[in-house]
Parts: structure tokens; C-alpha cells; sequence
């Protein structure tokens, strides 16, 4: 049985309804544990831990792998604000992803709370034009540092979400390269990076940026050629609109 987590933090505000833990700790899910051997224990032992809640060294708020299961295992399929599930270009694959955009679109939303929340279908038509809904897709096939799976987070982008002393204020999703191959996972770090743009865009404008602008900076518009950022933004808004049309009357 697993325990229950800890009281909060009262210095600390909880990021959000779902969360497992007191703001300051991390979710560990049941886990076999190896205990070397020592002189008293020739042989070491193998026990099992049982879920609970361990600090963040920190106390800042991280989200790690077993908790971000764990929330969209329980909660997502409840939610009502889903994409439109209608992209046939991808046929099935184009509504596996639906429960885990809306949840993480919602969750990251409600502990960001942008002036203009951001869209599933947004979200959706951008996991759509970066890998296809393919969730194992790796940029370069000879470089694993390179963008991967649904939201194609690269290694840099993997390292500064889980920086705590980097250019991320607060809100930290930490996961190794191979647990980005994992839908929710990937979902969640990249609705973050996302977020991040929308704020990196915002400081280059001098205003609010758009999230259309923010997919451009998510994209690279700026680091490429103008007939690419046009090639890469018409493909988007292309399926972006597809995606809306079924919120039409």
C-alpha cells in the first residue's frame, strides 16, 4: 500500500490540484531497492520501497517521470476540453494523443496562467507538423542528442527544463532522453518548452506574443531561411485549421 503523502509545505504554495506531493517533493512510484553488501550483510538484500513522496533537494518545483504517469493515468480521460479528433491525413494515429494534449495543455495553463490560455488545438496541430503523432521519431537517427518524439524536445531543451540554476525561473519537468520517448512525458516537457518560448518570444517583441508567434519561435523561424519559416508556419496553420473547423457550427 503506498503512502500517503506528507502535509505541505506552508511556506510554499502547491502547484497544482493534481499533484501527489506537497509543494517541494516529487512522487517515487513502489520500486525494488538493491542494497549492497556491507560487513553486517556479506550478501546485500533486495527490498521493496513502497510510493511515497521524497523531497526535492531544492524545495523548487520539479515534476519527474513516475508522477507525470501517474497524473495522466488518473486523471485525463475525465477532462471535456479535448482536441478535435478529425486530422485525416493521419488517420487513427491523429486521436491517440487526445486525453494526454488535453491534460497537460490544462495543467500547464492553470500553473502558468497566461494572460490567453493556450489551445489544445494549437498543441495538437503542432505535435502533428513536428513528428506525424510518431511518439518514437528521432530527428537524426545518428545523433540521440537530437529533437525527439511527439513534441521533438532535444537534448538542450531536455537539460534547460530541468536546470534549476538555468534560465528557467521555476516549474521543472526533469526526464532522460529515453523517457522522452514516452507520450506523456514528452507531452508534458514540450507543452513547457512551449510556454518558454511564449516567453522568449514576448521579450524579442517587446508585448505579448501570440501563440502563433510562439510556435514560430518553438519552430526556429528565426535560425532558418525565410522560405523555410514560411514552408514550416503554413503547415502548421494549415492543420490548425483543419482542427478548428470542427468547433464550427
Amino acid at each position: 500500500m503506498a503512502k500517503k503523502p506528507s502535509k505541505p509545505n506552508a511556506t510554499l504554495a502547491n502547484p497544482h490540484k493534481w499533484r501527489l506531493c506537497p509543494a517541494g517533493e516529487h512522487w517515487v512510484s513502489e520500486h525494488t531497492l538493491h542494497i549492497p553488501p556491507s560487513k553486517k550483510n556479506p550478501l546485500g538484500t533486495v527490498t521493496n520501497r513502497r510510493s511515497h513522496c521524497a523531497k526535492n533537494p531544492t524545495g523548487k518545483d520539479q515534476l519527474y517521470p513516475d508522477e507525470i504517469l501517474a497524473i495522466s493515468e488518473k486523471h485525463f480521460s475525465k477532462l471535456k476540453t479535448k482536441p478535435c479528433p478529425h486530422l485525416p491525413k493521419y488517420k487513427k494515429n491523429g486521436s491517440n494523443y487526445d486525453d494526454l494534449i488535453a491534460g497537460w495543455t490544462q495543467y500547464w495553463n492553470e500553473v502558468l496562467t497566461p494572460s490567453v490560455p493556450l489551445d489544445v488545438n494549437t498543441v495538437k496541430a503542432l505535435i502533428a507538423t513536428e513528428s506525424g503523432f510518431d511518439p518514437k521519431i528521432l530527428a537524426d537517427k545518428k545523433n540521440s542528442n537530437s529533437a525527439r518524439g511527439l513534441m521533438q524536445i532535444n537534448n538542450q531543451a531536455r537539460k534547460i527544463l530541468a536546470d534549476e540554476k538555468g534560465e528557467l525561473k521555476e516549474h521543472y519537468v526533469t526526464a532522460t532522453k529515453e523517457q522522452l520517448n514516452d507520450p506523456s512525458i514528452n507531452i508534458c516537457a514540450g507543452i513547457r518548452w512551449l510556454f518558454r518560448k511564449h516567453e522568449i518570444a514576448s521579450s524579442l517583441l517587446k508585448r505579448p506574443a501570440t501563440w502563433e508567434e510562439s510556435i514560430a519561435e518553438f519552430k526556429g523561424v528565426r535560425t532558418t531561411t525565410k522560405a523555410r519559416a514560411l514552408e514550416l508556419m503554413k503547415k502548421f496553420n494549415q492543420e490548425l485549421e483543419t482542427l478548428n473547423k470542427c468547433k464550427e457550427p
